[in-house]
């Protein structure tokens, strides 16, 4: 590459349909039951995969805007025909499905083409929650006691202690989540199971509910990855009728008042010596599951400082000002200059190196020989 030709980077998304976002839009906040506090205009989909495409045109990049709109083959004629410098993996499910993410992401490494974040078996780890939990638990990471169940059929006497959560294995941005996700006895965890085994496929999730603060810890780099200053979140204001929980609604829907009523705090208000205790935790599952270039981990600390991890998360959420880049923003690092931190991370890797693939006329006899009938061969 000459000096003065840029890197090109291909900001590839999956994005199909209507986006809910853009109806929200229309939305009179007046008609709301109750006064919102932050705006409904929110990005769309779209808009938020351009403003990356937009901020790394900023630090010097040349970008190529990708949505394969569930078409994979429009990606495979971009990584075969004209390969990129660079991916920036951006893709979260294909056909709708959360568990083909990491297939997706294969293509890259098929294709030789550098790309950001985690590699395929780390995504598909750590969407499987309770694969990822038995890691973390034989490596004396701590996370809630669980079961995970493949049918809506719990025993009386099951081990765990009350209050519990139950919330689907194999989802992810807190899918399946509801403000009745969090049950206190039998009878509760029975009708919620119910509830989640007919919208969700099995396996289902039950562990204890870790009662206490929480925690986003978000981690950027490899060598050696560096934990960003650390958010808390403020519960205090939710409606009485609703858990000290995330749930799908309060992270995604500005609809409902529980979008309103979470607010973020960072850096959070820990001693030092608890702070250190929670990025010593963040850092071992980090690195247990494989995960690379950015991640953040959803931690429960409880009244005695006891450190929980609840999830894992490859390849977060990159919006502007939120979560992730909010921490990044408390180390003076801008929206751009994160997502040139990742893109460099991924171009520093050294990329396998492939013997050549013979050509066609050399495999001619062998191909040959595969035709015939095995009573044809002489052995």
């Amino acid at each position: 590459m000459s000096e003065n030709q840029k890197t090109t980077v291909a900001v590839i998304y999956n994005h199909y349909g209507d986006d809910v976002y853009e109806k929200i839009r229309e939305v009179d906040p007046e008609s709301l039951d109750f006064k919102p506090e932050y705006n409904l205009k929110v990005a769309t989909i779209v808009e938020e995969y351009e403003a990356i495409g937009n901020a790394l045109e900023e630090q010097g990049y040349e970008i190529k805007l990708l949505n394969i709109a569930e078409d994979i083959e429009s990606l495979i004629e971009l990584l075969r025909d004209d390969p990129p410098d660079v991916a920036f993996n951006l893709i979260e499910f294909y056909r709708d499905d959360p568990e083909l993410e990491y297939m997706v992401t294969g293509l890259f490494a098929l294709y030789g083409v550098p790309y950001t974040g985690a590699p395929p078996f780390s995504l598909a780890l750590c969407l499987r929650k309770g694969t990822t939990k038995q890691l973390l638990v034989s490596n004396d990471v701590p996370t809630p006691r669980y079961k995970l169940l493949s049918e809506p059929k719990m025993p009386r006497r099951h081990g765990l202690h009350y209050p519990l959560i139950v919330k689907p294995a194999r989802e992810d941005a807190s899918s399946g989540v509801d403000q009745n996700s969090v049950v206190n006895n039998l009878k509760e965890l029975k009708a919620k199971l119910n509830k989640v085994f007919d919208e969700h496929y099995p396996p289902i999730l039950v562990e204890e509910f870790i009662e206490g603060r929480e925690l986003h810890v978000s981690v950027l780099g490899n060598d050696p990855p560096q934990v960003l200053p650390i958010i808390e979140f403020d519960f205090s204001e939710l409606p009485s009728e609703h858990p000290a929980v995330i749930s799908y609604d309060a992270k995604w829907n500005p609809l409902v008042e529980s979008f309103h009523r979470i607010h973020s705090v960072c850096p959070a208000n820990l001693t030092k010596e608890v702070e250190e205790k929670v990025k010593e935790v963040t850092l071992a599952a980090y690195k247990i599951t494989g995960c690379r270039d950015y991640a953040r981990l959803d931690i429960r600390l409880t009244d005695d400082n006891q450190v929980f991890v609840l999830e894992v998360n490859p390849n977060p959420d990159l919006t502007e000002g939120v979560s992730f880049m909010e921490s990044a923003e408390w180390i003076d690092l801008s929206f751009g200059e994160t997502l040139a931190k990742i893109v460099e991370f991924a171009l520093s890797r050294p990329l396998p190196s492939y013997p050549p693939a013979k050509p066609k006329e050399e495999n001619a006899e062998k191909t040959e020989l595969s035709e015939q009938s095995p009573k044809d061969i002489v052995v």
